[in-house]
């Protein structure tokens, strides 16, 4: 089956100054964030180019990037639903997989197993997520991120926003990493029942999942190392991102 890949580029990174796309922050000698994800993603199977989805001084990521890569406009910032919907008309594989610009440690390997498991289960939606002891030290950096909620038998039931999170919700230690794989046939009618009736008032991507379940269909999941879901969304975290390189 035929794959693509979708990266979300278009946020403005207001904790980090904002004076230009967080994606195109230098991470190394120059280098901005979204070229290590991007030079990662090369050696996968795809079938057209990469799309990025742009927003804010969107010229200015079209200019350093080339034209290697799909553009699309998200002209308002609405959320992650809504930032896939702005890219509907350029998916043409029978399957795309959602990245985060933000997030530059991402393995093709593990990319690799996500394709893989995806069409090995004739997967509708596959989801990436991470396993932690606790959210102490180093993990205090995930402690905010979205939980992963299992039902009896160990599946995917939902993923629950943090800021939405119940306090027992927020004790569970599996959290998503924003990192997704959908059938393009299947997704669209989903993406337009998704509501923004949430604390942030965005289209959230995860409602997906829900919306998957109430469909019968099993959510497929495959878990990472916590270095590869490290993502860049404060100067804090940018200084520690150049300390693993």
């Amino acid at each position: 089956m035929s794959q693509q890949i979708v990266i979300l580029a278009a946020g403005k990174g207001t904790r980090m100054g904002g004076e230009i796309p967080k994606v195109l922050l230098p991470l190394n000698i120059g280098e901005p964030i979204i070229l290590h994800l991007l030079n990662e993603i090369k050696g996968l199977p795809q079938d057209t180019k990469p799309v990025i989805v742009v927003g804010f001084k969107k010229e200015m990521v079209m200019d350093a990037l080339g034209d290697e890569y799909i553009y699309v406009t998200q002209f308002d910032q609405k959320g992650t639903g809504h930032a896939v919907l702005s890219a509907k008309d350029q998916i043409v594989a029978e399957n795309f997989i959602v990245l985060n610009g933000d997030m530059p440690f991402t393995t093709k390997e593990s990319l690799q197993k996500l394709i893989d498991s995806h069409h090995q289960n004739r997967s509708v939606v596959s989801m990436v997520t991470v396993k932690l002891e606790n959210f102490e030290g180093g993990n205090k950096y995930f402690s905010s991120w979205g939980r992963i909620i299992r039902n009896a038998a160990g599946e995917v039931n939902k993923i629950r926003e943090f800021k939405d999170s119940t306090d027992q919700e927020r004790l569970i230690t599996e959290v998503n990493t924003g990192t997704y794989m959908f059938n393009s046939v299947w997704i669209w009618d989903k993406l337009a029942q998704i509501t923004d009736d949430n604390n942030q008032h965005e289209f959230y991507l995860t409602d997906i999942i829900e919306l998957a379940i109430k469909d019968g269909k099993k959510v497929n999941s495959l878990s990472i190392d916590p270095k590869e879901a490290y993502g860049i969304n404060n100067p804090e975290d940018l200084d520690f991102a150049r300390k693993l390189l």
